[in-house]
């Protein structure tokens, strides 16, 4: 399906790895021009190289900790006039509410919070002023249900759902949509990563760790496309009367009891 993208510019964060990575590739597919952004310069070479080796399109990449409120304003500078913006930095540990200490809190919080919020502080005016833009936060299912083991990711995640679900009410009015994703577990590469660690501890063979995930919905989880699929699909226009709500992709695993 052709999602009327081709020749707009799209910046995501957290764009060199995982469901950034597939997102941009994605967004790359219907002809969109990429910023990426993300703390390893490695990284974002090995995803420039991998997309631009199959898409003929610009990719322009960023690494810098946008933790750092200096560096999401550069960052916005340098990326002020895309058409798209996914905010999708930033990873929170588990931990109870006493389990988690409060640097490792704030440090957390100051990348998939903050660095959300800031860098709509800065890309919002400008969409507004030129009456178009959409807005894609990738949040997560924990800040609709929260868990006391997540304690830190469940109050960040519920602080981006309302600030996606505020800003958006009023969006429309400026030719703008805000929307959100809440993934559910996803196969990307990290969560690939603790469970097999998982898999070697409890079964003795990390190459056995999708027999632990045959509880999820479908009985597996999902992919990064299937995640990826969605979000570009409320970047088009054929999701143009969206915006001012979030979506959550996980099997439905969220409306079991």
């Amino acid at each position: 399906m052709d999602l009327g993208l081709k020749g707009r510019t799209a910046l995501v964060t957290g764009g060199s790895r995982g469901l950034g990575l597939g997102v941009a590739q994605l967004l790359a597919a219907e002809g969109c021009n990429l910023h990426l952004a993300s703390r390893s310069a490695t990284d974002l070479e090995n995803a420039r190289k991998r997309i631009m080796d199959v898409h003929d399109v610009e990719v322009t990449c960023y690494a810098m900790d946008l933790a750092q409120s200096e560096n999401v304003h550069k960052l916005a500078k340098a990326c002020f006039d895309v058409d798209i913006l996914v905010n999708n930095a930033g990873a929170i540990p588990q931990g109870t509410v006493v389990g988690l200490d409060e640097q490792t809190w704030r440090t957390a919080w100051d990348l998939k919070v903050f660095g959300f919020i800031n860098l709509i502080r800065e890309i919002y005016p400008v969409m507004c002023e030129r009456r178009r833009g959409v807005i894609v936060n990738v949040i997560g299912v924990a800040g609709e249900r929260p868990v006391a083991n997540y304690i830190a990711g469940s109050m960040g995640n519920a602080s981006l759902i309302a600030l996606t679900r505020a800003v958006g009410a009023e969006s429309a009015d400026s030719g703008v949509r805000v929307v959100g994703v809440n993934p559910g577990a996803t196969e990307t590469d990290r969560q690939v990563f603790r469970w097999r660690a998982r898999a070697e501890k409890e079964l003795g063979n990390a190459d056995r760790w999708r027999e632990l995930t045959k509880g999820f919905p479908f009985g597996r989880l999902g992919t990064v496309n299937e995640v990826a699929n969605m979000i570009v699909f409320l970047c088009s226009d054929l999701s143009s009367y969206t915006t001012g709500t979030v979506i959550t992709v996980d099997g439905g695993a969220s409306a079991r009891k």
